[in-house]
């Protein structure tokens, strides 16, 4: 998508911090954290929110959480952390690119 500011970070016209990406999915350094360890997932094919999601995205976001746990555990997370996507704009979502929070505190 075109105007898309996630869309833009995966085809690397706008920087990030990376920290995983394959053929779906793109994982990366939230710019504002919410908390010592705050990352987003984003697929990469581009998916406006959990309302578009349709029965061929299950392998996708099976992956996306499955990495999640992966990657908050190799950032330390190792007593929890807060899995978070805002869905819609009366959801709270301010990048209309489907994302998954991870966040929590090391220790």
């Amino acid at each position: 998508m075109e105007n898309c500011l996630f869309c833009k970070i995966i085809d690397k016209q706008i920087p990030s911090k990376l920290i995983y990406e394959d053929a779906d999915i793109f994982v990366f350094h939230d710019i504002n954290p919410a908390a010592e360890v705050h990352f987003l997932l984003i697929p990469k094919e581009h998916i406006e929110s959990m309302l578009e999601l349709t029965d061929k995205h299950q392998e996708l976001m099976g992956k996306m959480m499955v990495k999640a746990n992966k990657l908050a555990i190799e950032h330390g997370l190792t007593k929890g952390y807060k899995t978070q996507v805002n869905t819609g704009k009366n959801g709270g979502q301010e990048v209309f690119h489907l994302h998954i929070h991870v966040f929590g505190n090391r220790g």
